[in-house]
């Protein structure tokens, strides 16, 4: 998932009337416009009554074009209405004077736009630099480990939502962390930056991953008890690879279970979890550690509850081991994007975040069975 991807995600998201580019007829409109009334009253045999549209060309053009362009829209107009062969009824001084202030008050809205619109750009700039500054776009490989991402937050015009995820090398192995913090949208980009930071500290400092894991929880229930009533909780789900990626490490935090892909098969990895971090029940009833031995061509595909909860009109849940078994020949980035669009054909709406992650690991030899 690369920044571009992201970016231009996030204009498809906002659409024309929420701050994006105008669409390409929008901009062709104005000049077409101009274009078909002198066609039509050149060609006709008789005058038309339709040099009131010329009118209508200067407030068009303020929907895509800058102050300078709109004024000459508005003084083409002006001249045109006195072409003897448009015959263009003939204007009096009411007609000229209306036109005429309709393409003065073009150009000063234009200019007003033009103005906001690079005043948004810098703040959307900003902000988009600051949310992937939380969530950098994954790399392809990391170690041993090639990996895939799809991120798709519930609130719109966000590169960042409740969903986080990251892979890091450190000097125990790749490690690999998919979490869902409480709520979504903006509200939660504080808490998730806050546990990424954790994370990336435990993959250098952190020998084992339950150590890592109450690291986590420590950070969360730490930024809890600063702010009064915060109930802040999130659910983790962490791996670590071996150094020669025959064998993965698990443990859960209360996350949905991830999926073994091997031999056109997805397999739920039932893990034993433990409470969702930042409850304070961590040394209560902490995770389990899962070892699972990995063969050539297995993939782990990592899901957050945005997928395995979304339901279709009837109520149903999105059923994800079936789904990720009649897609399981499909490449990384194809298989995330599949898993997507058939969502969105399931379900009659994604309200929550989205987060997958295909990992695929570099085994160099045959291994026997999952223990």
């Amino acid at each position: 998932m690369g920044t571009a991807d992201q970016r231009d995600r996030g204009r498809e998201d906002r659409g024309w009337l929420r701050g994006a580019p105008p669409p390409p007829w929008v901009r062709v409109l104005p000049p077409a416009l101009l274009v078909a009334v002198c066609v039509a009253e050149l060609v006709s045999p008789h005058p038309l009554d339709i040099g009131f549209l010329l009118g209508a060309i200067p407030s068009l053009a303020v929907l895509s074009y800058g102050p300078v362009a709109t004024a000459v829209f508005g003084a083409v107009i002006i001249v045109l209405l006195y072409v003897p062969p448009l015959q263009l009824n003939h204007p009096g001084n009411t007609d000229l004077l209306t036109i005429t202030f309709v393409a003065i008050l073009s150009v000063v809205v234009s200019l007003v736009r033009s103005r906001r619109d690079a005043h948004l750009v810098t703040v959307r700039t900003v902000a988009e630099a600051a949310q992937l500054a939380v969530l950098p776009p994954l790399p392809e490989r990391v170690g041993p480990v090639h990996c895939a991402a799809l991120y798709r937050a519930a609130q719109r015009e966000t590169l960042v939502g409740g969903d986080f995820f990251d892979v890091r090398a450190g000097p125990y192995g790749v490690r690999t962390v998919m979490g869902d913090v409480q709520g979504h949208g903006l509200s939660a980009v504080s808490t998730v930056a806050s546990l990424l930071g954790a994370f990336r500290e435990t993959v250098l400092d952190e020998r084992d991953l339950k150590s890592a894991a109450a690291r986590l929880d420590r950070r969360l229930v730490v930024d809890s008890a600063q702010t009064a009533h915060a109930e802040l909780f999130a659910t983790a789900l962490l791996l670590e690879f071996s150094a020669d990626a025959d064998a993965v490490r698990l443990t859960s935090c209360g996350h949905p279970h991830p999926f073994l892909l091997r031999d056109a098969k997805a397999v739920e990895l039932v893990l034993e979890p433990g409470a969702p971090l930042g409850l304070g029940f961590f040394e209560i009833s902490p995770p389990q550690i899962c070892t699972v031995q990995l063969e050539r061509g297995d993939r782990l595909f990592l899901g957050s509850d945005g997928i395995t909860e979304s339901r279709d009109g009837t109520g149903a849940f999105y059923p994800l081991a079936e789904r990720l078994t009649t897609l399981a020949q499909e490449g990384p980035a194809d298989l995330t994007d599949r898993v997507w669009e058939d969502l969105l054909r399931f379900c009659t709406a994604v309200r929550d975040d989205v987060t997958m992650l295909v990992l695929t690991p570099d085994v160099q030899g045959e291994r026997g069975e999952d223990s």
